[in-house]
């Protein structure tokens, strides 16, 4: 067991430092997770900077949205009616909703998006946008202020986040 004062590496077990004299009883004893809540799960969602969301207009047809996801390299497009947030269309939808269908139709976004999504603020912590993802079962939450989308935090942030904190 490393000493807290001096750093020196004691065997487990001992009540007091062999090279200070500093008492370790106790410090053995595993601690509550508080800690690394406050350190990592207690920060903000600004820490992970999010970049400004993909958007479309809720008449645009599906083929745009998938269109513009693969062009640009990401997972959802946020749909808008009215200057507002009204809905997500992420590579899931794409899959189970407009896959093999060929029917050469125009199909406008806003009838196979995800209405009214869970959101988050910017200021609210990371273990929040966990919780909301855990419980949801989604992987995009939009990132909003008065309405209006500022991005989406994806499950891949957060752990890429927690992955670069840990090291």
């Amino acid at each position: 067991m490393r000493c807290p004062t001096c750093g020196f590496e004691n065997l487990l077990g001992s009540d007091v430092c062999d090279n200070c004299g500093s008492d370790l009883a106790g410090h053995d004893t595993p601690q509550a997770a508080v800690a690394f809540r406050g350190q990592l799960l207690g920060e903000h969602l600004d820490t992970l900077g999010i970049t400004p969301p993909e958007t479309l207009d809720g008449a645009a047809d599906v083929n745009e949205a998938v269109r513009r996801m693969h062009d640009k390299g990401i997972d959802c497009v946020l749909v808008m009616e009215d200057g507002r947030l009204a809905g997500i269309f992420t590579d899931r939808d794409a899959v189970l909703k407009v896959a093999g269908s060929h029917t050469g139709e125009l199909r406008p976004i806003a009838s196979l998006m995800t209405r009214d999504p869970v959101v988050l603020r910017h200021d609210e912590t990371i273990a929040v946008a966990i919780n909301k993802m855990a419980v949801g079962g989604f992987r995009h939450i939009p990132i909003v202020e008065d309405g209006r989308p500022m991005g989406v935090i994806t499950a891949r942030d957060v752990f890429r986040h927690l992955v670069e904190s840990l090291d």
